[in-house]
């Protein structure tokens, strides 16, 4: 009885299966990891600058004892707006410019390649074109 599943790998080259598969996609699954972890970390540092604001704003109520303190904790509070609204607007601008880079990063690798699949292409067929003329020649 003969095991289909039992051949040898080394009959194949995978060179090119590798060079037109495989690098393309551990190169962008490598600048996804990146992208992602470069998010991530963003948002966590905006998280915990929020978090730490509303943590102050909690404490200052707090410390409120009369009706002047919370005049007082009140005129802070357009301070604590528009600080955050300044910080919310920063964090977009930092998002939207990790999501360009990403982008143009993934049209690189796209661009490179497509190149890289066309000189592929186009070695297989000059090889296959000198194969036909090779055997026509030995006729």
């Amino acid at each position: 009885m003969t095991n289909v599943f039992a051949f040898d790998t080394k009959q194949f080259d995978t060179t090119q299966f590798e060079s037109m598969f495989f690098a393309p996609a551990r190169a962008f699954a490598a600048l996804s990891v990146d992208f992602t972890e470069k998010m991530v970390n963003a948002q966590l540092d905006a998280t915990k600058a929020y978090a730490d604001t509303n943590m102050a704003q909690l404490r200052k109520l707090v410390e409120v004892k009369d009706a002047e303190g919370f005049k007082s904790f009140l005129e802070g509070q357009q301070q604590v707006a528009k600080s955050l609204t300044e910080r919310v607007q920063g964090d977009a601008e930092k998002m939207t410019a990790l999501q360009q880079e990403f982008a143009q990063e993934s049209q690189k690798l796209s661009e490179g390649s497509v190149k890289q699949a066309q000189e592929s292409a186009q070695k297989a067929t000059e090889t296959a074109s000198k194969a036909v003329t090779a055997s026509k020649a030995a006729k």
